[in-house]
């Protein structure tokens, strides 16, 4: 009995002791959840803090077309509605990743124990509500250490309850898919469609859908770009779950599972896709604008986490067409340039010694992310030179793709200086609007910009000026004869140091000719006769009227080019011609968008009014001269001419310049219709690099291809509407410019009398 009674006692104290241990249990883990939720196992987010969830939302760069060209992002995020994911997406991310979803507030009662006795693993446990809150305030990666990860986990579940309060069920399913990391900088579901398949998400396919849900579980694992079998394999797993879970049939799923992952992957980078130099010029443009536009509370904007929208001038057609114009003709030129410099001493540079050489290799070292790096190191100036003498592995660019070569640092800058860059810029001259920037040729390699950054000489293109300025003020018109004949500026005049007798490029005369003529073949001599009339002051203030911004200086050479001057700045004052008259300064944004929609600011252009517009108007027809009859002729062309395919014959009024500096070390070709002005530069970054021959370096063959590649591709789509019409010509034109009709007895005598006073005093 004393047995009996002894084990009945002692029972009844293990019952005792169980509900002591359970109620301390239950009470342990409710304080676990209170002191959570009160803060003491780390910072909680506040309500504030849920309603507005701290994300690192990308700045999306918008061209004009509503297309965006790039992003300013630490994280490449841009969040999508709800609305703007396809059912398909929804359906397949809840059937594999949270079939209860609908049913649980946050937590899901299995899921849990599953946690629980998976301690410090997911394994898929965690709900969509979970994993957000995971994502979203302490990072997607839990701890190794058993207790940390307990403590990691309670706090999951407090957030997820308190998200499930704040926010709907759809709301939750687009902040989750907006928060994951698809690998190949793309975060969110947005830019890992625009990523891999260059869609929206609600173009997605139900397959590419399930791509990306099967990719959740580990992006880099299940990356379709890196492992294609691997990735469908999985995608299969995600269709199989669709149809567990109701959304598919057994018939879609096998058809589906069939179906080859065909990607259109187009990384995006700093460095990489469309309109790259723009880019980074717009940065640099944002970083100054950040410090003088701050934010309500007064901080500074942050670009690359704010989520701005910056919509541009820039036509996300026209750089296309632009940037493949700048690769054919190139590719072609590149080829050539090789070809003749291979063998030749000192290549690719021309006329220099080997010491003049070896100082611009040694330069080049100098500026190099390797000799940094070795310097920081502490290595001696010889120690780091050696180092360029020893072979390694690289990859090179090359027109034809990236490619894989062992060669000396040393060689791979001289074999860098052998490539042709370029500057090209078009602007709508009535708005000042930049359709196009292309600051060179590839900017992971080159990151010089030779449209904002680099001036370099502008050879013949800098003679319009000269004939504005002959024409505005002596009241000349293009009509108006003047004698090719040879034409010294004696020592002292304009304050040159010696005599000045300036030959034409081809070495001949051609007595009487008119402006027209003379500007159409670029005649030095004319030039020099009208800037000998004029005076150089006159002229640079002309320019600088005109919008250039560079240095030119005040002597008579720089009537046959003899300036440094940017393309952008080239573009704007020939659009003044183009409009009327009017100056609009060259502008690249039309307004800044914070993440709400709310408009920070709106960009309005600035314009002056330069010349009249007759002169304005007699300027365009000197230039269309150029391509009619002159050296920008070749436009009219159609077949193949020496390198240059001439897949164009245009027949419509086009305005132009074409310009060669000394050497051919610069090309160039401005050309012009109603509504586009188009700048083009071509040359090598270094000017001791250029072409041997004028035939393959003058700017017609050069950079006028281009001009001729890119305006067809826009001719041929409509969308564009680029004008083939003539250019608006003044009421009561003042001034002759149509020098093939007949004109009355007055003005006959009027030109008459100007040909006298040019054959006499020039």
């Amino acid at each position: 009995m004393a047995t009996k009674k002894t084990e009945k006692q002692n029972f009844s104290k293990y019952i005792k002791w169980f509900w002591k241990a359970f109620i301390i249990g239950i009470l342990f883990i409710v304080m676990l959840f209170l002191f959570a939720s009160w803060g003491f196992f780390g910072e909680m987010p506040s309500f504030e803090k849920l309603e507005n969830p701290d994300s690192n939302i990308a700045t999306e760069i918008i061209a004009s077309d509503g297309e965006v060209i790039g992003k300013f992002y630490a994280e490449n995020r841009v969040p999508v509605k709800f609305e703007d994911l396809p059912p398909h997406l929804v359906n397949a991310l809840v059937a594999t990743e949270d079939e209860r979803f609908y049913e649980h507030s946050g937590i899901d009662a299995r899921g849990t124990f599953r946690a629980v006795v998976k301690l410090g693993q997911d394994g898929g446990a965690s709900t969509i509500t979970q994993q957000l809150a995971k994502n979203l305030f302490h990072g997607s990666d839990g701890s190794r250490n058993i207790v940390i990860r307990i403590l990691q986990k309670v706090k999951e579940w407090v957030i997820a309850v308190r998200l499930e309060r704040q926010y709907t069920k759809n709301e939750i399913l687009a902040m989750y898919l907006n928060q994951v990391d698809f690998v190949n900088h793309a975060i969110g579901i947005r830019s890992a469609s625009k990523i891999y398949f260059n869609k929206e998400p609600k173009d997605l396919k139900i397959e590419e859908a399930a791509v990306f849900v099967g990719m959740l579980t580990n992006p880099s694992r299940f990356n379709p770009n890196r492992f294609p079998e691997r990735a469908t394999t999985r995608r299969n797993v995600v269709l199989a779950q669709m149809v567990r879970s109701g959304f598919l049939t057994e018939e879609q799923k096998t058809e589906l599972q069939k179906t080859p992952i065909v990607l259109d992957f187009k990384p995006e980078s700093h460095d990489q896709g469309s309109a790259t130099y723009f880019r980074e010029y717009l940065r640099d443009f944002m970083k100054k604008w950040v410090k003088e536009h701050k934010k309500p509370d007064g901080s500074e904007y942050d670009i690359y986490r704010d989520g701005l929208k910056i919509y541009t001038t820039i036509d996300s057609k026209m750089q296309k067409y632009a940037e493949e114009a700048v690769k054919e003709h190139l590719t072609i030129l590149q080829a050539k340039f090789f070809e003749l410099a291979k063998g030749k001493k000192n290549a690719p540079f021309v006329n220099i010694t080997q010491d003049q050489t070896d100082k611009i290799i040694k330069s080049a070292m100098k500026t190099s992310e390797r000799w940094r790096l070795l310097k920081e190191d502490g290595k001696s100036e010889e120690e780091i030179i050696k180092s360029f003498d020893v072979k390694r592995k690289m990859r090179v660019f090359t027109w034809q793709g990236e490619r894989d070569t062992i060669m000396t640092p040393r060689d791979s800058i001289i074999y860098y200086k052998h490539f042709l860059q370029t500057g090209m810029m078009a602007m709508e001259p009535q708005t000042g609007h930049i359709k196009v920037w292309v600051g060179g040729v590839d900017y992971k390699y080159f990151q010089y910009d030779h449209v904002g950054q680099g001036a370099r000489q502008v050879g013949s293109t800098f003679k319009p000026f000269v004939y504005s300025t002959a024409i505005e003020q002596l009241g000349m018109s293009p009509c108006d004869s003047i004698i090719d004949g040879p034409f010294t500026m004696p020592k002292g005049k304009w304050g040159i140091d010696e005599a000045w007798s300036p030959r034409n490029s081809d070495g001949k005369f051609r007595d009487m000719i008119t402006l027209k003529q003379a500007l159409a073949n670029s005649i030095n001599t004319v030039s020099a006769k009208l800037m000998d009339r004029v005076g150089p002051k006159a002229v640079v203030d002309m320019a600088h009227d005109l919008g250039v911004t560079s240095e030119i200086p005040e002597q008579p050479a720089i009537a046959l080019g003899a300036v440094d001057i940017t393309v952008s700045e080239m573009v704007g004052a020939f659009g003044t011609f183009a409009n009327q008259g009017v100056y609009i300064k060259p502008n690249f944004i039309t307004k800044i968008v914070d993440k709400n929609g709310v408009t920070l600011q709106q960009f309005i252009p600035e314009s002056k009014d330069v010349m009249n517009k007759d002169v304005a108007y007699a300027i365009v027809k000197l230039l269309e001269g150029v391509t009619e009859s002159g050296t920008g002729q070749r436009l009219r062309w159609g077949g193949v001419s020496g390198l240059t395919q001439y897949k164009y014959a245009f027949t419509n009024k086009i305005a132009g310049k074409t310009g060669t500096s000394q050497n051919n070390s610069d090309g160039w070709f401005i050309g012009m219709v109603p509504n586009l002005v188009t700048g083009i530069w071509v040359g090598n970054d270094d000017r001791a690099a250029h072409f041997r021959q004028t035939l393959y370096g003058q700017g017609a063959c050069t950079s006028l291809p281009i001009w001729g590649l890119f305006m067809d591709k826009c001719y041929k789509d409509k969308d564009l509407s680029v004008s083939k019409g003539e250019f608006e010509r003044p009421k009561d034109l003042s001034i002759r410019v149509d020098c093939w009709k007949k004109v009355e007895a007055d003005t006959t005598a009027t030109i008459e009398e100007q040909t006298e006073m040019d054959e006499f005093d020039f």
